[in-house]
């Protein structure tokens, strides 16, 4: 034994919007997924820091945009680019 303890790795923020879109049924506006994620963190849903949206908005988009990591998480815009209505694609949805 090294003394060190065991690696706890943390959810990237997005495996915390895959998990929020699954609890939400696999698609919902952005703005319930922020709160159910910043709710999952401990947060009050009513003061959510920027930063933590921000973060999250940004997680995303890069995710979708990038098709490697899209396929990775099934993240998906049902009504297009632009749109504020996150999802996941139906092989994702539980």
């Amino acid at each position: 034994m090294t003394g060190k303890t065991p690696s706890t790795r943390k959810p990237t923020l997005a495996t915390r919007v895959r998990e929020a879109l699954e609890l939400l049924g696999g698609e919902a506006h952005r703005g319930l997924v922020i709160e159910q994620v910043a709710r999952n963190l401990g947060h009050d849903v009513r003061q959510i820091p920027d930063d933590l949206q921000d973060a999250l908005i940004h997680s995303f988009e890069d995710n979708w945009r990038d098709e490697r990591k899209r396929a990775t998480y099934g993240f998906h815009l049902p009504f297009g680019e632009g749109s504020h209505r996150w999802g996941l694609r139906q092989e994702w949805a539980h």
